[in-house]
């Protein structure tokens, strides 16, 4: 039982980074088109934030919900591991930001890794996939 009540809370804690990002990307929008310029991404930049508002989103909501979560850990990694390595490329940054760039490097590459845990052990006991599983639906008598 401890086990199910574990992987609901880490499934919890997981998406509500990604998802806590495309709340974030949507609330300071102009200020994350100012960082994608500062980075030098200038190519569809508002294709490029509505599309990963909307990954983040889905990715994030199919592992809260336990439901096709290599799916969704899938979508959140197609984004999360370029931009981490975009974003956060501690080699490149000037000496007094290059410990905590490097802080925020290895802990995007830690939730990665927590994503891929899930994709291979899948979503748990409690999980909307689990409910779709063992419930069953009446026919109807027509």
């Amino acid at each position: 039982m401890m086990k199910n009540i574990i992987d609901l809370i880490g499934r919890v804690l997981i998406s509500g980074i990604f998802i806590y990002e495309a709340v974030d990307t949507v609330l300071f929008y102009y200020e994350t088109k100012a960082k994608m310029t500062a980075f030098s991404i200038m190519w569809q930049q508002d294709v490029l934030l509505v599309s990963s508002v909307v990954i983040l989103s889905i990715g994030g909501l199919l592992i809260l919900l336990g439901y096709r979560v290599a799916f969704g850990g899938f979508l959140l990694l197609a984004y999360w591991i370029p931009v981490t390595f975009i974003a956060h490329s501690f080699w490149t940054y000037p000496a007094p930001e290059v410990r905590i760039e490097a802080l925020i490097f290895a802990k995007n590459l830690a939730i990665a890794g927590g994503v891929m845990l899930l994709m291979i052990n899948g979503s748990g006991r409690f999980s909307l996939k689990r409910i779709m599983q063992v419930t069953k639906i009446p026919k109807s008598e027509t």
